[in-house]
């Protein structure tokens, strides 16, 4: 039952988010307005608001929807696995990539949460490799499994995305898997108590000498008795 409700506990928050991602480029579309100025526009003052802002705006439904499943994923792995620091690790990634795109990508416009995606994908992976958990590991293979083929989006094929940010993101998660190694979840290690071997002499005799020298009964403890005469 406690297993169902950590579970439920830890998809919530990022079906909110996603549901807020939805409901922003819903009304974006209805009402016909354009929500480009909140991405980031790197080494510009207006550029700034991006950082905090960027990965809320898609360029459209198609854009949004790649980035549905990865997220739901992403970050529900990130808050069961590593419950305590889930929310640091998410801040990190969410400041140091769009900080880092602002201060190195194109002088283009850049929106959308898939380097927040990267950022996390690198950190569950990196994570489980470091921490030599059978159980963050299994994560780690699993996330090679679904994500393996995003290792391309790093690279500048396409100009039509901001593979800047998929980079910065890769590398924040990374850097983010090494900074918290030593919190959250760590290796089980199994520590074996160590038998004692008996150290009497009647250990080192064969069984001849056993039966020859016997080992000394123990001392009975000897009680003694007083007697008082009936006055």
């Amino acid at each position: 039952m406690e297993e169902k409700n950590h579970l439920r506990r830890s998809v919530i928050p990022p079906l909110l988010f996603v549901a807020l991602l939805w409901v922003i480029k819903f009304c974006e579309e209805y009402f016909h307005f354009n929500l480009f100025f909140l991405g980031i526009v790197p080494l510009t003052a207006e550029g700034l608001i991006g950082i905090f802002t960027a990965p809320f705006i898609h360029a459209n439904y198609d854009h949004l929807l790649s980035n549905t499943l990865p997220l739901l994923v992403s970050v529900t792995g990130l808050i069961y696995f590593y419950k305590e620091i889930a929310y640091s690790v998410i801040a990190m990634i969410w400041l140091f990539t769009n900080f880092w795109v602002w201060l190195a990508a194109r002088p283009d416009p850049h929106i959308g949460a898939s380097g927040l995606i990267y950022g996390f994908v690198c950190f569950l992976f990196f994570s489980g490799i470091i921490r030599r958990n059978k159980h963050l590991l299994a994560i780690s293979m699993l996330v090679t499994f679904l994500y393996g083929s995003m290792v391309w989006g790093i690279l500048p094929v396409n100009q039509a995305i901001s593979w800047e940010s998929h980079l910065f993101g890769s590398v924040a998660g990374i850097f983010a898997a090494i900074y918290f190694r030593k919190e959250g979840p760590q290796r089980v290690v199994k520590v074996w108590e160590e038998e004692k071997e008996p150290t009497g002499p009647e250990y080192w005799m064969t069984e001849e000498q056993k039966k020859k020298y016997p080992p000394p009964e123990p001392e009975q403890p000897t009680i003694t008795y007083f007697f008082k005469e009936k006055e």
